[in-house]
């Protein structure tokens, strides 16, 4: 089950959303909700959920501001507002969409579906990435010479921008080909897709990184080009189990959970 906050600081909003979403048939269990930007940031790194629906103008903090800081791995954002600025940074962030108040029921829903079939896609992205087990400093074992001169041209095009927000598109166009070409060739030659072997990269990058304490989290997170801290820490966890900050304090080679 997804799980999922709200974060709202409007009284009959918040009881909208939580008693007309049909939170159990898209797959949602909703497990928390909070009124302002600090209880909601509180919230989500005690809870870490799935999705954050929140409001932009909240007590506090706003609600971009609570992204930011939080363990998050999708974002739906509500507001009153068409602010150009506000979408810009939402867009930065990496939040899924951005719909305008007063709330339709059924446009919600379908933005929540559509994010729930995204982030299960996701999970089965992860699992077999997972599978792809590193030795010392990687946690990824990740193939470095595909075969391929298209899918060896991606790579060298991830080495070079893991740090910048690039994607398939981005590849494509450096390489000059189509994306669906590209896609294919590249899953065919390396086992996994472009946007797993991007991230598994970045993780990589991370966890090297992590053994130099000049650099904060923050800091790394940048320069591994994720969209936020919280969403680093997230991923990162999914693939160590070990939040950044515990896998620089244990140590790269032990990677087990606390309790292990």
């Amino acid at each position: 089950m997804i799980r999922a906050i709200i974060v709202e600081d409007e009284r009959y909003m918040r009881e909208e959303l939580e008693k007309t979403v049909r939170w159990a048939e898209l797959g949602i269990e909703l497990v928390g909700v909070a009124e302002d930007g600090v209880s909601g940031e509180r919230l989500a790194r005690e809870l870490e959920p799935d999705i954050v629906i929140t409001d932009i103008r909240l007590p506090g903090q706003d609600g971009l501001a609570m992204l930011a800081r939080s363990p998050v791995a999708a974002a739906v954002v509500i507001s009153g507002y068409s602010d150009f600025a506000f979408m810009r940074r939402a867009i930065r962030l990496g939040v899924y969409d951005y719909l305008l108040k007063p709330i339709d029921d059924r446009e919600l829903e379908a933005t929540l579906a559509a994010l729930v079939e995204r982030l299960r896609r996701e999970d089965q992205e992860l699992d077999l990435l997972r599978a792809l087990k590193g030795g010392g400093e990687e946690l990824v074992a990740l193939p470095r010479e595909p075969g391929n001169i298209v899918a060896a041209g991606a790579i060298a095009f991830i080495e070079a921008n893991y740090g910048r927000p690039v994607g398939l598109r981005e590849a494509a166009e450096e390489l000059r080909v189509s994306e669906g070409h590209l896609s294919r060739l590249f899953k065919e030659a390396t086992g996994v897709n472009y946007l797993q072997y991007l991230n598994a990269f970045r993780i990589n990058k991370a966890a090297i990184m992590l053994r130099d304490p000049r650099l904060s989290v923050s800091e790394i997170s940048e320069l591994c080009g994720f969209p936020t801290p919280g969403y680093f820490a997230k991923l990162f966890k999914r693939f160590s189990e070990l939040t950044p900050t515990q896998y620089r304090d244990r140590g790269p080679g032990s990677r087990a959970p606390a309790g292990a």
